[in-house]
């Protein structure tokens, strides 16, 4: 969704620090040789809840991608950038602030897919699919490592478009996200679980969510420390606890893990345009269920997130049939 549409938004200079350290800098520093190529905005986009994402962004004047989360050790504001570009790997630069700053340098190589070599994959058979991943070499998942940072904004994504999405999220953001620390007064740090719980239902109408998407968000919120033990997991265990979460089904499981756990084999099952466009691309068929395209991505499991992306970003669009759907705002009544 994001990485597809991603537009540079919320512009904020980059603090001069983050490139050199200086008198009364709040932040701590970490350059990462990552020893490969670094995709840092197709890699990060993934993160993006639309173009006005307060949690998330990416400064196309300075090259940083911003963001701000809770971690286990406090909120804090961490800035992204690709410092050099190298024969034996791309630098990359980070500086954080605020009391999580530590925790979120240590896990930059896991927020930008790690520093393993990129699994071999066989797409000898579809030159489109080599295109593709040639053209975007350092393209991997990210891994945030924080279960309910991801679990807020896909919920709110069920079954809604992502104009509806985008716009609660945004809602929920001014309303109840923290001011992260740092320079960019743009950020927002997502609510916690308590103050998710705290949240009125007459607050949840004006931001355009239906009952069974506050239902989900509060049962997530309720569980939240069981959560977090997700990302501590193996991958079929951590989505089989997610779904034992009264709202959260499969497709939320699945968009969640890819961001929260990096889990590229993961696959959306039950996401509107997603089957039809997978089908689409390898066969030709306008349309497609969630069984077909289960059945042309099998030669690839343990990788499938990792070739829908391609196919996505391949731009071989599905025919579009009909009138545009008129989404219903709930705020009118």
């Amino acid at each position: 969704m994001g990485i597809y549409s991603l537009r540079m938004t919320h512009a904020t200079a980059l603090p001069p620090e983050m490139a050199e350290d200086g008198p009364g800098s709040a932040g701590i520093r970490r350059v990462w040789s990552a020893g490969r190529r670094v995709d840092l905005v197709g890699t990060l986009a993934q993160l993006c809840r639309g173009d006005g994402d307060l949690a998330n962004h990416f400064d196309r004047a300075t090259g940083v991608f911003w963001r701000a989360c809770a971690t286990p050790q406090g909120d804090v504001t961490l800035a992204v950038r690709l410092q050099a570009r190298e024969d034996d790997g791309d630098v990359v630069a980070a500086r954080a602030w605020g009391p999580g700053a530590a925790w979120a340098l240590a896990t930059v190589p896991a927020l930008l897919g790690g520093d393993a070599p990129e699994p071999a994959i066989d797409l000898s058979g579809h030159p489109r699919l080599h295109e593709v991943a040639r053209r975007n070499p350092g393209l991997r998942q990210p891994a945030t490592g924080l279960v309910l940072d991801q679990l807020l904004p896909t919920i709110l994504e069920q079954k809604v478009t992502g104009m509806q999405a985008h716009r609660a999220w945004r809602g929920l953001l001014r309303r109840y996200g923290r001011p992260a620390p740092g320079p960019n007064p743009n950020l927002r740090v997502p609510p916690a679980a308590e103050t998710v719980l705290q949240i009125p239902t007459w607050v949840w109408h004006r931001l355009d969510v239906d009952h069974s998407r506050v239902r989900a968000l509060r049962a997530a919120a309720t569980v939240a420390r069981r959560l977090e033990e997700c990302a501590a997991m193996e991958p079929e265990a951590a989505l089989a606890r997610l779904r034992s979460v009264p709202g959260i089904g499969v497709w939320t499981a699945a968009e969640v893990a890819q961001r929260a756990f990096g889990y590229e084999d993961a696959v959306s099952v039950g996401d509107f345009h997603l089957p039809s466009s997978v089908v689409h691309f390898f066969t030709g068929r306008a349309r497609g269920s969630d069984e077909e395209m289960l059945e042309l991505l099998e030669p690839w499991r343990g990788h499938r997130q990792r070739i829908i992306r391609l196919v996505l970003l391949a731009g071989v669009h599905k025919p579009k049939f009909g009138p545009r759907y008129a989404p219903l705002d709930m705020r009118a009544f």
